[in-house]
């Protein structure tokens, strides 16, 4: 350990492979990640929550500004909440396809065949609701700064959904907007704001998934 003006830190000593190997573990993870797709068709299928608590520790090795990991990860299996969730998320979702949505909007969602209905909310046994911390609430009673709190949360989730695909679970990442409902639903304090609503489960054994390309390297990607 090291003492820098004060501060500590630590030596760093990340795994380093050979060129081959990299090419290697570089591949083999990209064909398990192009193989993730998002599912709105899942099982009640229970999960050991050791493995939602490890799946929300990988999510929490994000980067943060500053360090200040302003996320709040809720898990909610209750069917109660489930079922009050979804009843809210259905009311706001209904008016979105029923005049809030443009019809270009609603042109781009008809290759997916979905609508306001969303029983999912119900039927996964888990649903993750990602809160993003607009500010610290201190001991002393004053605000917190955090900084980049979008990016930082944003890059959490990236983790999070990685690590429930890499676990052989799937998600679907749903944002019914607004989403206002689920901080009275989940009586969050007044400095969390929602981000995020991951349904997370097994699939059932006949899902279905829209037969989407996804772009290619030379459409995603400039090098200079």
């Amino acid at each position: 350990m090291k003492i820098i003006n004060g501060y500590e830190f630590i030596e760093h000593a990340p795994d380093q492979f050979s060129e081959a190997e990299m090419h290697e573990r570089s591949a083999t993870f990209f064909s398990l990640m192009n193989k993730r797709r998002t599912v709105r068709e899942f099982s009640d299928k229970p999960i050991s929550k050791e493995i939602i608590d490890t799946l929300l520790l990988t999510a929490s090795t994000a980067p943060s500004g500053a360090h200040k990991q302003p996320w709040t990860f809720c898990v909610v299996s209750d069917p109660l909440l489930k079922s009050q969730i979804r009843v809210a998320a259905e009311k706001e979702e209904h008016e979105n396809y029923h005049g809030r949505m443009s019809e270009e909007w609603m042109e781009d969602l008809k290759q997916f065949q979905i609508d306001w209905n969303k029983d999912f909310l119900e039927t996964a046994p888990y649903l993750i609701i990602v809160f993003k911390k607009a500010y610290d609430q201190l001991e002393n009673g004053k605000k917190g700064n955090n900084y980049y709190v979008t990016e930082s949360v944003g890059l959490a989730c990236g983790f999070l959904l990685a690590a429930i695909h890499h676990a052989g679970l799937v998600a679907l990442t749903h944002t019914p907007s607004p989403m206002n409902f689920l901080s009275k639903i989940l009586n969050r304090p007044e400095n969390e704001r929602p981000f995020l609503l991951i349904p997370i489960g097994y699939p059932t054994e006949n899902t279905v998934v829209p037969n989407l390309k996804r772009r290619s390297l030379n459409e995603i990607s400039v090098y200079y």
